[in-house]
C-alpha cells in the first residue's frame, strides 16, 4: 500500500509493523538483542557492515557494553519511544534529514530479516509488506503515544485489561519495570546502554523528571475505559 504522504525533516512519525501473517518476529532474548542493537548501530550515516563490527556484540542473550561505543559518525533519525512485542515493534520517530526514516528502517529490517531467516532456518518475507507509518502531527497525539506504544506489554501479563480493567497495578508496574525490551526503563531513570538509542532532546519535553513519566503512565493504568491497544 503506497502512503498517502512523504516523510519531511523535523517532523514525528509512528512507525510500525509486524510479523508475515501475524507470526512472531521474535522468539527469544537473543532475538530481541539483535533487534535493539540494530536501532543503535543502523541510526548511522555509515552503511551496516556485521562483520566490521563484531561478532560480540551481537550474539549472546545480552547486549555487549562495546556496542554502545561504535562511531556511527551523524545519526539519520531521532528515535524518541520503542517497543517490541513477540510479533511487531513499535518506534516513535523523527526525520532529522531527508530520506532518514526509509533508509533506518530499510538496514534495520534488512538486517534483522537476514539474521532471523538465517537463525531461524527458514525463507521467505519476514514481515507483512512495508513497514507502517503514521504521521503525528497534533501535540496531545504526539503525548499520548508515550503511553500507547510504552503499554503494549501489558497485553503479555493481562490481555483484557482495556475492557475489564487492572487486576493489580502494582504487578503491572512491576513486570514493566522489568520488560526491557522498550524504552520504558530509560524514562523511569533506569541507567542503561540502551538509553543511547533515544534522542529525547528532539522529542517535546512532555516529563520534567521521572515522577512526572511515571505519574502519567499510572494515570493511564487506572483508566478503565483506556483506548490503548
Amino acid at each position: 500500500m503506497e502512503r498517502k504522504f512523504k516523510f519531511s525533516v523535523e517532523e514525528y512519525y509512528h512507525i510500525y509493523n509486524r510479523g508475515n501473517n501475524k507470526a512472531p518476529i521474535f522468539l527469544d532474548s537473543r532475538d530481541r538483542n539483535r533487534f535493539i542493537a540494530l536501532l543503535f548501530v543502523c541510526n548511522s550515516e555509515y552503511p551496516v557492515v556485521v562483520k566490521s563490527i563484531g561478532r560480540k556484540i551481537f550474539q549472546g542473550r545480552t547486549l555487549d557494553d562495546s556496542l554502545w561505543e561504535i562511531d556511527r559518525g551523524e545519526t539519520i533519525v531521532d528515535i524518541g519511544v520503542y517497543c517490541l512485542m513477540p510479533n511487531h515493534f513499535h518506534i516513535l520517530i523523527r526525520e532529522k534529514q531527508e530520506g532518514g526514516i526509509s533508509s533506518f528502517v530499510k538496514k534495520m529490517s534488512t538486517g534483522y530479516s537476514l539474521y532471523f531467516n538465517k537463525r531461524h532456518n527458514r525463507t521467505g518475507a519476514l514481515y507483512e509488506g512495508k513497514f507502517r507509518a503514521e504521521h503525528v502531527n497534533d501535540d496531545k497525539y504526539l503525548k499520548y503515544l508515550y503511553s500507547y506504544i510504552h503499554l503494549n506489554p501489558v497485553k503479555l501479563l493481562e490481555p483484557e485489561w482495556k475492557d475489564v480493567g487492572i487486576k493489580n497495578i502494582d504487578n503491572i508496574k512491576k513486570y514493566l519495570e522489568q520488560y526491557v525490551y522498550s524504552s520504558y526503563l530509560d524514562y523511569i531513570g533506569v541507567s542503561r546502554g540502551e538509553s543511547d538509542i533515544l534522542h529525547k532532546e528532539a522529542f517535546p519535553e512532555y516529563f520534567q523528571d521521572y515522577h512526572d513519566f511515571e505519574f502519567f503512565i499510572e494515570e493511564w493504568l487506572n483508566y478503565k475505559n483506556s483506548p490503548l491497544l
